[in-house]
């Protein structure tokens, strides 16, 4: 017989629920979209909303973009449970617009073309322009990959490269994990962010765990050799995320605390597996 689940039950009977022969996991966020009211729910981690999502003055900034429409500022919450309840406190104005600190974005609608539509608008509103990029500089970090011993490779995705190529990126990479996917798919913070003379001496004895990403000054990123699509996707987004931000700009980063909340939650260690797949 069916019953109803409470709202603490709904997150670990889910992936039993929907895929019973649990092969497939649905999103840690199936309970935040069911909860809003809107028939079609898109939820991004666009890279012009990542542009604001960090920033301590985020909010402020958002609303001077988006006025006229029926938006919310979420603070981070753990994904999940957490967050759905931190949106659920704020759902009293009806907003078909959520940002999400240090997250994403979430748009609701009627129908799949109003909430693309939504999208669309919300998306030019937060466009971002890039600060310029020098291209990476292939040869070394082909070179430096080779001191490792094969434990890292250049980044696939040039728009990774830019996170060491811009030198204010670049001095902004190592202050700490802005979003969850980060975590997840590159590891806790700092990424280690060196020369290419200290990257030399790094690399023929990198320390243990290896960290996932590592940026050489100039010349653009490494990745561990073991890791897939994941992680180069999301060194990929850093490096798009990053030239977006002012140098100056007051960021809020993930704790410690809250960093491994996600690499010791089971809902993350199975998005974790999914890193292997290669690019």
């Amino acid at each position: 017989m069916l019953r109803r689940l409470k709202a603490d039950e709904a997150e670990p009977a889910l992936p039993a629920l929907l895929d019973p022969a649990g092969t497939l996991r649905p999103s840690i966020e199936t309970t935040l979209h069911a909860l809003l009211p809107h028939r079609v729910v898109l939820h991004v981690h666009s890279v012009n909303a990542l542009a604001f999502a960090p920033r301590a003055d985020g909010e402020a900034l958002v609303a001077e973009r988006l006025g006229g429409l029926r938006w919310a500022w979420i603070p981070y919450a753990k994904p999940g449970l957490p967050l759905t309840r931190a949106v659920q406190a704020r759902l009293g104005g009806a907003p078909d617009i959520l940002v999400l600190g240090n997250h994403g974005l979430v748009v609701g609608g009627s129908s799949p073309e109003e909430a693309a539509a939504r999208l669309d608008a919300v998306e030019r509103r937060l466009a971002t322009p890039a600060r310029a990029a020098a291209p990476a500089d292939l040869p070394l970090l082909e070179r430096l990959a080779g001191l490792s011993g094969g434990r890292y490779r250049p980044a696939q995705l040039t728009e990774a490269h830019a996170a060491a190529t811009d030198p204010a990126s670049f001095g902004m990479a190592a202050r700490g994990a802005l979003y969850p996917d980060h975590v997840v798919f590159l590891g806790p913070a700092p990424i280690p962010t060196l020369s290419a003379a200290q990257a030399a001496e790094w690399l023929r004895k990198p320390p243990e765990p290896a960290p996932a990403l590592l940026l050489v000054a100039g010349a653009g990123a490494l990745l561990r050799a073991d890791l897939g699509a994941g992680a180069e996707e999301m060194a990929a987004c850093l490096g798009l995320v990053l030239p977006r931000l002012d140098l100056a700009a007051p960021l809020t980063v993930l704790s410690p605390a809250q960093e491994a909340e996600l690499l010791d939650w089971d809902a993350e260690k199975y998005r974790q597996s999914l890193n292997t797949a290669k690019p």
